[in-house]
């Protein structure tokens, strides 16, 4: 029988539902070593944080994290809160000696990030970074192909992620809903909330980065934000463009966007080899 797992979450947006929907269908898809325990929910607004506890089975609530991160009852803590907190979450999980479990991207910026894996490496926890398309069947099936030599010898890599959703001017920046459009919480825009994405996935396919180069753009350089009611300068990237090097010989070509018409979520990627070559698509994410 599998070891029960217990699970220590917190956020309660977007992220956080679809957490814990996988959490509850996993054992119904894998034979899973543990089984995972929805035991706590955490978020700051009780009222929300109940509804949401309520909604998806978890056992009790706090509204504190700090408080959750020390419940003897947790075995691994799960962050789905926005990125300025992720640092501080993880490093006080790492110390009480849960498993640690961080939506992406890790942290705002490579030093935070290099902190928290220190700690954690310190602290010998079990712990991962939330790239879920790793883990889509097709994804999958081409590291596959790939590791059987069936492309052969590596000579493109291009992927992209397109969205749309930000192009109006008059769309705020900061609060509960937007701090992604929020440099100071957020760290980056379409570069740590979207590329990060296409990077990962490529140096699970094909392997380590040698070099870059890469250029972002900010086109709306004002936005009212939510907390002060001021128009403030917008500090996050709302496009980047990269041209990469492999450690294989390969070349790379990345974009990612939030000014795409058209576009809600469009994430490719395809790979020349010698002897064949590989795309995907997430609007089409099995085949």
């Amino acid at each position: 029988m599998a070891k029960k797992l217990n699970i220590g979450l917190i956020g309660c947006g977007f992220m956080a539902r679809a957490h814990s929907n996988a959490w509850r269908k996993v054992p119904n898809f894998f034979d899973v070593p543990f089984m995972p325990v929805l035991k706590a929910a955490c978020a700051r607004r009780e009222p929300e944080v109940r509804a949401f506890a309520d909604q998806w089975g978890y056992e009790s609530i706090e509204t504190d994290w700090r408080r959750l991160v020390q419940r003897t009852d947790i075995d691994a803590v799960d962050i789905c809160a926005p990125n300025d907190v992720h640092k501080e979450i993880a490093m006080a999980a790492a110390a009480a000696g849960k498993m640690i479990l961080c939506e992406k991207p890790l942290a705002r910026n490579g030093a935070e990030a290099l902190e928290m894996v220190e700690a954690v490496d310190e602290a010998g926890v079990p712990n991962t970074v939330w790239y879920n398309y790793r883990r889509v069947p097709a994804v999958t099936l081409a590291k596959r192909l790939i590791e059987e030599g069936r492309l052969g010898k590596i000579f493109h890599y291009r992927s992209v992620f397109l969205q749309d959703w930000t192009i109006s001017a008059d769309l705020p920046q900061g609060g509960q809903a937007l701090w992604r459009l929020d440099a100071a919480v957020a760290g980056s825009g379409v570069t740590g909330d979207l590329l990060a994405h296409n990077f990962d996935t490529a140096l699970w396919l094909n392997g380590p980065v040698s070099r870059v180069t890469a250029m972002t753009e900010t086109f709306v350089k004002e936005r009212m934000h939510n907390l002060t009611g001021r128009v403030e300068p917008v500090g996050i990237d709302d496009a980047c463009a990269v041209l990469a090097r492999f450690a294989n010989g390969s070349l790379g070509t990345f974009e990612s966007t939030r000014y795409a018409r058209g576009h809600k979520a469009l994430y490719t990627f395809e790979i020349n080899g010698e002897k064949a070559s590989i795309a995907w698509d997430l609007h089409d994410l099995h085949r």
